[in-house]
Parts: structure tokens; sequence; C-alpha cells
């Protein structure tokens, strides 16, 4: 663990204010892979330049893939499907990012060499059995045999096959997967796909990849053709919202506060805290709405709010909030009534365990709560203060956590000392200095 820390000890004051956060970090990783998948320059605009994002640029060019990042922009110098250049004895190394390590895999699927994929601490905790499997039943080779987390070998063949593939966590990142080995693989690969973030589809649909997709209530049915090539591309990438949500929330618990965030990724697949924050008694209001790369993009205006109320969340909600409900929680801890939240278990699969953790965190600042593997219930406190001192650490460098704990501190008082402030940079590293921006005091 770092033993470097910020220490806060006055709430933040109220602000009105307009911000731009960060790239969105599902695009810019996406944005990368498929790009080395294409023939010839194609250049992203507003790239995410996180760790988790330049872990992926690293991972390409030792695939023998050209890179030039500037402050501008970023090219990639695409070689075409399966042009990389593989050589033995490779190590890929995934940091943090369980979206790079699951969608670097099936991009892998023709080396005739052993491939070593390498994580952090945090990553080789989680498990990687539901992308290894499908990849398995396309003809991929792993080793050593049952393993389920990282580091791994993985190996080509030449003998692929496709599959027929029933996603039903609403992983998207299980979903992409597959939907990326099929790049490589003779014949139509079918998927059948909880509800989950879209951005794989709408980048395919962009690159004209053969693909259709039913939608039904619950589940999309898709199927992909492999196809003959994929041309180069840019991208305009949006600022994305789960970096945003940290900012909503600080400006709903702070007394007379306003904010405009500029210019946000608002895809439907995305738009779970919104909706979640809005039944909740907030006034979240969207400007600006347009598309760019059939992304749908727009300002977010938000504003505090007096009278927060509890809310039974509906489960449907829960894959388009998936990384945002850390800091839900903390509406909730000061909304007015109880908060029940279920069938969440998924949130255990990310950088840390994350209902676990945010549980500890409630129930340290005074909060009752009654939770297990799968649902917790937030009893609330509209009068929530603290003036006690506060100790966030051991949390697995997750940044998500990091950044709750920030808004935890600045918006209900106490003195709190957080560690591993770097953790920011694998998603977010503005975060701070934007939080400085309007007006909090961090030493």
């Amino acid at each position: 663990m770092s033993s470097k820390f910020i220490k806060i000890d006055k709430k933040i004051n109220y602000f009105n204010k307009i911000i731009k956060v960060d790239g969105d970090k599902s695009l810019s990783i996406r944005w990368a892979l498929l790009a080395s998948q294409a023939i010839g320059n194609s250049k992203a605009f507003n790239l995410l330049k996180s760790e988790d994002t330049i872990n992926t640029l690293k991972c390409l060019k030792k695939l023998g893939i050209k890179i030039k990042l500037s402050k501008k922009f970023c090219q990639i110098e695409g070689r075409g499907i399966n042009g990389f250049l593989f050589k033995k004895n490779l190590i890929l190394n995934s940091g943090n990012s369980g979206t790079l390590g699951r969608l670097l895999l099936p991009l892998l699927i023709k080396s005739p060499y052993k491939i070593k994929i390498v994580g952090d601490k945090s990553l080789s905790k989680r498990d990687f059995s539901r992308v290894i499997k499908p990849l398995k039943n396309m003809g991929v080779n792993f080793y050593p045999q049952n393993k389920k987390n990282l580091p791994i070998f993985i190996k080509g063949s030449k003998y692929l096959r496709p599959i027929k593939y029933i996603e039903n966590r609403g992983s998207a990142q299980c979903k992409s997967c597959v939907m990326l080995a099929a790049l490589n693989i003779p014949g139509e690969t079918s998927i059948t796909a909880k509800k989950s973030r879209n951005h794989t589809e709408l980048l395919f649909k962009n690159l004209k990849i053969p693909m259709k997709i039913i939608k039904k209530k619950k589940y999309d049915f898709i199927k992909i053709i492999k196809p003959k090539s994929i041309n180069s591309f840019n991208l305009k990438i949006p600022g994305d919202i789960s970096s945003s949500a940290f900012f909503i929330v600080l400006t709903l618990l702070t007394k007379n506060s306003k904010l405009l965030i500029k210019n946000i990724n608002i895809n439907p697949s995305r738009l779970g805290v919104i909706k979640i924050l809005n039944k909740m008694g907030a006034k979240i209001k969207l400007f600006n709405i347009k598309k760019i790369n059939n992304e749908k993009c727009a300002d977010i205006f938000v504003k505090s709010v007096k009278n927060l109320k509890g809310i039974n969340c509906p489960s449907n909600l829960n894959s388009s909030a998936i990384d945002e409900f850390l800091i839900i929680f903390l509406v909730a801890a000061k909304a007015k009534g109880i908060s029940y939240f279920k069938n969440l278990s998924e949130l255990n699969q990310k950088e840390s365990p994350r209902l676990k953790i945010g549980s500890k965190i409630l129930n340290m600042i005074g909060v009752k709560v009654i939770s297990n593997k799968n649902s917790i219930k937030i009893y609330g406190n509209p009068n929530l203060k603290l003036n006690k001192n506060y100790v966030i650490k051991n949390f697995l460098k997750d940044h998500r956590v990091f950044m709750m704990s920030v808004i935890s501190a600045l918006s209900l008082g106490g003195t709190w000392k957080i560690y591993n402030p770097e953790s920011v940079k694998t998603s977010f590293p503005s975060f701070l200095k934007i939080i400085s921006k309007l007006g909090a005091k961090i030493n």
C-alpha cells in the first residue's frame, strides 16, 4: 500500500461553476484496440490519458503497432485484422484495467506463441473465467488449465470456430470480448446478452462491421460475421459520465451550489446514475443534446437539493449505473428514509469488493447499513454531519473508493486522511485538480 495520503478537514463552500471532465474511459480503450485492427491511420481527440489507456497503448506497441500521442490527439497506425507482430516470450501488462485485460485477449486468438497477460495486485484477484470460457469454446488455448485469474498465458489457434454465447450478468466486457473475437472467427458468431453498455456495438456500426442486433426488453440478440477488413477511423471522445458523477453528487450535497458539466457521453446504457438520482429528488437536466459518432452527448446541469428521499432502486437500472453505485450510496446516506439496492453482486467483481467496502465506509461515518453479498439497505439521515477523524486505507487502490471518500469529506465534514491519491491516475488524472477548481481545500 502507498504511504501517500491527502488530508481534508474542511467542507467545501458553495460554488457555481462550469467544468469539463476527462475523456470517456470505455470509449478510449475500445477506440485504441479497434484502431489497431483497422488499416491505416486512425485518430482520437480528447483521448483519456490515464494509466489504463496508457497501458493499452503500451501493449499495442509491444504487438508492433505504431502510435503517436500528442496533446491534441492520439494516432494509431493499424495493421489490419490479425495484423499484430507476435513474438516469443511476450508479456503484456494490463495494470489495473479489467477492460483492457478482458478486451485484449480476443485480439490475441491467432498468436502462434504463448503470450503472458499480467496485471497489478487488484486486477490479479478478479475473475477472468467469464471471458476465458467463451474463448476456449472458440478453440483458444489457455495455460495453466482451469486458472481463473491473472497472470495467465494465452495461445491462439488455426482452427477457430464461431459459438453461440449467452451473457447473463449484464457485463459489457464479457459481451465485447466475444464481439472482438468475432473479428477473427469465420462464419457467424451469435450473442444473447443481458442489457449493458453498448459502446462496442456503436463502434462496430460506425465501422460497418457485418452485424445484426435484435433488441428485446431484457436481452439483445447480436449476430456478427467476420469482416474482410476495417477502415481507419477518427473519433471525438466526449467526457466520461462516471467521472462526472462525483461532481454531480458533490453539487447535490453542497448547499446553494450549481454546476454545468460540458460535453458528456450520455449513452442511454450509461444513464442509470442520473435516473436513480432524479428518482431520489435531484433535478439533473441535460442540455445541447447531440450525437457524435453515434454516441449521444450533452451538457449536464445540476444544483443542490434540500429534500432527497430514499429509493427502492429498480434492478433494471443496475447495469447502467454499475460504476456509480458507491457515490449513489453516499446520496442515500443523506436521503430521508430507507434506500434498498439489490442484485448487486457484480459490484464485488470490480477493482475492489465495492459493495463490502461501501458498507464499511457508511458504517464508519455512522450510517446504519444492512448488507450481504448481493444487496444493501441504507438508513438515510438528512441531518448527517461529521466531526470526527476518519481514515480510508487498504482499498486495493480502487480509484472510485478514493473519489467517493473525497466527496464524503467535502460534503459531510470531519477530518479525513485518505490514502492512495495516485489511484485516480487509472481513470481520472485531473480529479483533484477539478476539485480544487471548485474551491476545495486539500492538503
